[in-house]
Formats: C-alpha cells, sequence, structure tokens
C-alpha cells in the first residue's frame, strides 16, 4: 500500500543543485505522472498573507521582505548560507508544513505512482514520505556549469551551497534508482521512459 491508503506508489526524487531534477520532472510529467514539487510548495507557502510569511519576518526582520511584500528569496538564500542557526530556524518553519501538504496532495492522487520532488530529501530525513529514492546524478564540474549560467551565482557561492547538501556518493548509495544526466536531452528522455515502464510494472505489485 501506498503512504496514501491507495496502490500509489511514491518516489521521491532528489539530486545535487544543477543535476537537472526539473527537466526529469517534466519528461515524467509529459508522460502523465503526478509530479508533487517541494520548491513550489515552499514559494506558495511564503506568498503574502500566508502564516509563514510572518514567521519568516519574526526570524529574519523586515529587511527580507521587498515593497510590494514578496520575500526576498535571495537575501534570505545569503543570511542562512552564512549563519547556520538562521538556516535550522527556517527549516523549522517550512519543513513541517511541506510535509502536511505533500501528505494532503498524496491522499488525492489516484494514478499507480507519482514522483515527489524533494530536493533535500536525505538531508531532511523526509525518505519516510516515499517508497523508493529516484537519484538525478550529475558531474560536479556539470552542476557548477549549469547552475552558473541559470542562477548567475560565482563558483564560491554554487561550492558553498552544494557544501550544505549531501555529497554525491551519500545520494548514490541511498538511490534505488539513479538517472545519470551527463548527456543530451534525447539519451535523458529514453532514461525517464525506462523508469516510466518499471514503475508501472512494479506500481502494481506494490
Amino acid at each position: 500500500m501506498g503512504k496514501n491508503g491507495i496502490h500509489t506508489l511514491v518516489v521521491g526524487m532528489t539530486g545535487g543543485i544543477g543535476s537537472g531534477k526539473t527537466t526529469v520532472a517534466n519528461g515524467f510529467s509529459a508522460l502523465g505522472v503526478p509530479i508533487i514539487d517541494t520548491d513550489q510548495l515552499a514559494r506558495e507557502l511564503v506568498k503574502p498573507g500566508q502564516p509563514a510569511l510572518d514567521e519568516i519576518i519574526a526570524v529574519f526582520g523586515n529587511d527580507c521582505i521587498s515593497r510590494n511584500g514578496q520575500l526576498k528569496r535571495a537575501y534570505i538564500r545569503q543570511q542562512i548560507y552564512s549563519n547556520v542557526g538562521l538556516k535550522c530556524r527556517l527549516e523549522a518553519i517550512l519543513h513541517p508544513k511541506i510535509r502536511q501538504r505533500i501528505r494532503t496532495l498524496l491522499a488525492d492522487i489516484r494514478e499507480p505512482y507519482c514522483i515527489v520532488v524533494i530536493p533535500l530529501l536525505l538531508e531532511t530525513q523526509q525518505t519516510d514520505l516515499v517508497d523508493r529514492i529516484l537519484v538525478v546524478d550529475t558531474p560536479e564540474k556539470e552542476q557548477l556549469a549549469r547552475v552558473a549560467a541559470r542562477d548567475n551565482l560565482s563558483d564560491n557561492t554554487i561550492m558553498a551551497i552544494m557544501q550544505t547538501q549531501a555529497d554525491r556518493s551519500t545520494r548514490l548509495q541511498a538511490a534505488d534508482d539513479i538517472i545519470v544526466n551527463d548527456s543530451d536531452l534525447e539519451t535523458l528522455t529514453e532514461r525517464i521512459h525506462e523508469l516510466h515502464t518499471h514503475y508501472m510494472e512494479i506500481s502494481y505489485d506494490h
């Protein structure tokens, strides 16, 4: 049985920054697979008027809010990577709310399997929410190049972010399934289709 009381296989997808999790999730979504993206859930939780936003302001002060009431994500990111205590307090605000939201969404899913994208799946001990762990794996130099191009961050900043994440070997050891994303989109799509077939097959035995 799945975590939601019906026979839905819950696949938790993780991977380091810049590994291509969004591209992989989009590939599964194109096949009709329900996707729960915890980054998206986090963004929804910190919108103006949400209780989590007030809690974050209480910790980080009014400097974390823009003139139109939006959370300054870059400011928060800068603060937490230079202060572990603040990082822990932010996680204490968001993670229980994200976890509850995941459970609520899972309860409504009727498809054979779904994917929950949790970038910090291992680091935040949320593996109990999922039945299998899918790791998107990318060589470190590829991660650096992708994130630098996408977010306009320095190598030092990207490395600092990577230091807060589980290392590559830890992720790979925890994986039930692995997608190596170091080639072209066609190769990646083929691997997604292979895993889709596999998950559909094992969901019926789940």
